[in-house]
């Protein structure tokens, strides 16, 4: 894809990747106040460790987040409600730095965003932090097993007309690295949400978005 403007390295092939895939929460966007908070407001509803529930919701799909460390409740109804009170807090999320100008670089028709999060919060969050709403958007209502299941980055690969192997996804959680190492793709990981330690599957760490911006 380099010869298309995107100078993001792709650690298996020189003439880089084909298509660009990135997570939403934690690499494109700043959401994470806003995700901790909500999360924390669940625990305390329901008496659990607020702590041991913000430590999993990284890059899972709500309805599983809930599923794994509240198996007792209505995990549907407790998602819509989670869900609705994100989107409705969706004004302050920012890009983080080096999104704009990184999505810039990669031809529209070469990027998908693979996402956790329901369509609605995932456009919200977007235009919040005035980011382009991509062609293909891959959300939680999209695919039955949310990561670290492959099933997402599948979905927009094949979307996009590429193979897996020639795909390169953008994490910055443990279970979303996972989840494009599953896929048979090549993956990096920002330090955004996680340290190295926990990102270490990852083919390569970086920083953030702008160590993979082109060079001056």
């Amino acid at each position: 894809m380099r010869g298309d403007g995107c100078n993001i390295d792709d650690p298996a092939h020189r003439e880089g990747p084909h298509a660009v895939l990135f997570d939403l929460d934690g690499v494109l966007v700043d959401s994470r106040a806003t995700v901790e908070e909500a999360w924390g407001r669940f625990a305390a509803r329901h008496g659990l460790d607020p702590e041991h529930v913000i430590a999993n919701c990284h890059g899972r799909r709500t309805v599983d987040l809930i599923r794994l460390v509240a198996p007792h409740l209505d995990a549907d109804g407790e998602s819509f409600l989670i869900e609705q009170e994100e989107v409705s807090s969706a004004g302050p999320i920012r890009a983080l730095p080096g999104a704009r100008e990184l999505l810039e670089t990669v031809p529209a028709d070469r990027f998908a965003i693979v996402t956790s999060g329901s369509r609605p919060l995932a456009v919200a969050r977007l235009r919040a932090a005035g980011l382009p709403v991509p062609a293909v958007l891959v959300t939680a209502e999209d695919v039955e097993r949310g990561k670290p299941d492959p099933a997402g980055y599948l979905s927009a690969a094949a979307q996009l007309g590429v193979e897996p192997a020639r795909s390169l996804v953008v994490e910055d959680s443990p279970a979303g690295v996972d989840a494009g190492l599953s896929a048979r793709m090549n993956v990096i990981a920002v330090l955004t949400t996680n340290d190295e330690s926990a990102l270490r599957a990852a083919h390569q760490r970086v920083p953030n978005l702008r160590a993979l911006l082109p060079a001056p």
